[in-house]
């Protein structure tokens, strides 16, 4: 087969893999996650090589998969549609102290990673002192504090 259309074949599934798994599971990668990618980078290695193990083989993979992630930078700047496709939106998963369930578990987000993001950024203890909590699209938690509580 062709290496760039092994390429482009192989930089499409990961990438799909990993949109399927969500903004939560790669933004705080866990020693077994890290040994995960590890494994995933060999396995993905065969595939996108093949039986040529040339120099110039290796030269025309690694421009398929820079060329592929450039035509995904500029498509995400031209079309919002993609952007938000590609990479989600802001999503808020606290409203004045309520975690909104469904949205948490479909972001694969429970009320303890939010506690940790509003202890981490605001020293708050308790789901009330949040006004409005919000998984950002690289996957970290942004903590809105009730008025009372700003410092």
């Amino acid at each position: 087969m062709n290496p760039v259309i092994r390429g482009v074949a192989v930089y499409l599934f990961v990438y799909v893999i990993f949109r399927i798994l969500g903004k939560r599971s790669l933004a705080e990668v866990t020693t077994f996650d890290f040994v995960l990618l590890l494994i995933i980078s060999e396995t993905t290695t065969d595939a996108l090589i093949g039986e040529d193990y040339s120099l110039m083989a290796c030269f025309v993979m690694v421009c398929t998969l820079v060329g592929i992630d450039y035509l995904f930078s500029l498509l995400k700047e031209k079309s919002k549609w993609f952007q938000i496709t590609s990479e989600g939106a802001p999503l808020v998963i606290v409203d004045h102290g309520k975690p909104l369930v469904k949205r948490m578990e479909k972001s694969k987000v429970d009320e303890e990673d939010v506690l940790e993001a509003a202890r981490e950024t605001h020293g708050l203890e308790r789901m009330d002192d949040i006004k409005y909590a919000v998984l950002e699209r690289d996957g970290t938690i942004s903590i809105i504090p009730n008025a009372k509580d700003k410092r």
